[in-house]
Order: structure tokens, then C-alpha cells, then sequence
């Protein structure tokens, strides 16, 4: 099993993780990560834990994750506004087949609103992007 583990562990979490070295190699054979880092994929800021000072090759491997992080959470951002566009057609067929009228008042509002504030950012990005493809 120890040969399984990787050296670095992140441990995920808002705008980052926190960075653990992986020591399978002891005396008494237990697994012990000790904290290297906290890394902001935000910003980029990487902040060695306490008196450590990271090595080259920590940095490397921080620098590696947080791209191959900063990827992962821009493929789940589009795959999430697909969803939304699905979402939105089965919500169409839902109130076009099933809405009751009490169930239209609990959302027809909020629904129109949002829809409204959506298409109205929508139409100013893409007159931005057609403005901006005509003097490039």
C-alpha cells in the first residue's frame, strides 16, 4: 500500500487546499502527513506552513496542481451552465405539462426576474463580443 500513496497530499478547499507531505516510511509503518502549504488558486499565492521551507521541487509539484486545479474547476464551471440550459427546458416542460396554478405563483416571479436579468447580460456580452470582433 505504501508504494500506492502519492508524496503530496492536497487537501481541497475554498479557493485552494492545504498542502500535506505523505510519509508511509516510518518506524512504526503509519501513514503521517505533515502540512507544507496553503495555496490560493485565486490568486496564485502559495504560503509555506510555519518554519518549512519549501523545496524546488514542493513548488513544482504545488505549481502542477494548482494548474491542473484552476482546469478542472473551469471544465466544472461550463459543464454547470449546461446543466442550467438543460435545467431551464425541463423547467419549460414542466410548467408547460404539470404546473399547477398555486405551484406558477410560488415561482412565475422570481422565474421572470431571473430570466430577464440573464437575457439582458446576455445581450450586452454578445453586442460587446460583435463590437469588439468589428474594430479587431
Amino acid at each position: 500500500m505504501a508504494g500506492d500513496l502519492p508524496e503530496y497530499y492536497f487537501r481541497v478547499r475554498e479557493n485552494g487546499a492545504n498542502v500535506f507531505r505523505v510519509d508511509s516510511e516510518n518506524r512504526q509503518r503509519r501513514i503521517e502527513m505533515d502540512q507544507i502549504a496553503v495555496v490560493n488558486v485565486k490568486n496564485g499565492e502559495i504560503k509555506a506552513q510555519g518554519d518549512h521551507k519549501l523545496t524546488p521541487e514542493e513548488l513544482s509539484e504545488i505549481k502542477r496542481w494548482m494548474e491542473a486545479r484552476t482546469a478542472l474547476l473551469a471544465r466544472r464551471d461550463i459543464d454547470d451552465i449546461h446543466r442550467a440550459v438543460d435545467y431551464l427546458n425541463i423547467t419549460t416542460q414542466w410548467i408547460q405539462s404539470k404546473a399547477t396554478d398555486e405551484q406558477l405563483d410560488q415561482v412565475t416571479d422570481d422565474l421572470l426576474l431571473a430570466m430577464h436579468d440573464l437575457r439582458t447580460v446576455l445581450v450586452r456580452k454578445k453586442a460587446d463580443r460583435l463590437l469588439k470582433s468589428q474594430e479587431g
